[in-house]
């Protein structure tokens, strides 16, 4: 018998000597901590978004704004990101840094999330692709802010997992297939905007094609080893490209057979 075992074995004992009216005050005590844990969340969440928007106005040069929109503000406030990431890591979900998830990937920087949302622009009427599912956490993000979210990765596990946290999680408005994001997802596009949240060597022209005219592509380009430069483009009407280097950051690579 374990260890474990016999201290489960001493306690249920020791209830049934004290009667049920403890074992209910137990009971409505555990209900009470599941209730702090949860207002724990909530605070963080709101302590998180505090720091956001600290983080926004140091790097307003870089970003060409002072603060973000509030629609964007209130998603990341929404958006339960302890549920996005490993059971380990839950007591960091709120903490303004990425965190492992598996497979030598990782859950971005709320604040990158945060930036890279508020930059595409997103409008409730749009249709937004999302190349790098990771563990959904983007797409729910987007989710709260958009009509339609597709979103595509390449490492199945990973992918298979966060289709289903999104739907347990309520968000029906995001379709996921695992595949090459390099590639786009062509019959769904055009896209009113794009977000890629690996890194590429270069930017995609199968992505290129597929945004519309007037929308907006945000990208980190470069390689592991080299500064990576987060890279907004935007679709002029007549198809010619507005490219703008924001600031610099650290994604994982782009995977997958292409040049």
């Amino acid at each position: 018998m374990s260890h474990n075992h016999c201290v489960d074995t001493i306690i249920f004992k020791l209830l049934r000597r004290l009667g049920n009216g403890l074992l209910f005050s137990l009971m409505c005590a555990c209900s009470v901590v599941y209730a702090t844990d949860a207002d724990d969340y909530a605070e963080q969440r709101a302590t998180l978004i505090a720091e956001i928007t600290d983080d926004v106005r140091s790097t307003a040069h870089y970003l060409g704004r002072r603060e973000l929109n509030q629609r964007v503000l209130t998603a990341l406030a929404k958006v339960p990101r302890h549920e996005f990431v490993p059971r380990a890591e839950r007591y960091r979900a709120y903490r303004n840094r990425p965190l492992p998830i598996g497979h030598g990937q990782t859950i971005s920087q709320p604040y990158i999330v945060a930036i890279m949302t508020d930059l595409i622009n997103p409008m409730p009427e749009h249709r937004v692709l999302e190349v790098g599912t990771g563990s959904g956490y983007q797409a729910a993000v987007l989710a709260e802010l958009v009509n339609q979210v597709y979103s595509i990765e390449i490492i199945e596990p990973l992918g298979r997992a966060a289709d289903k946290r999104l739907q347990a999680l309520g968000y029906d408005n995001v379709t996921t297939r695992i595949g090459d994001g390099y590639y786009g997802w062509s019959e769904h596009g055009p896209f009113d905007a794009i977000i890629v949240t690996a890194a590429a060597s270069h930017v995609p022209p199968p992505l290129i094609a597929q945004l519309k005219p007037g929308g907006h592509m945000i990208i980190p380009v470069g390689s592991r080893f080299l500064t990576q430069q987060l890279v907004l483009i935007t679709k002029n009407e007549d198809g010619t490209l507005l490219t703008r280097q924001l600031l610099p950051v650290r994604f994982v690579p782009l995977t997958g057979k292409h040049d």
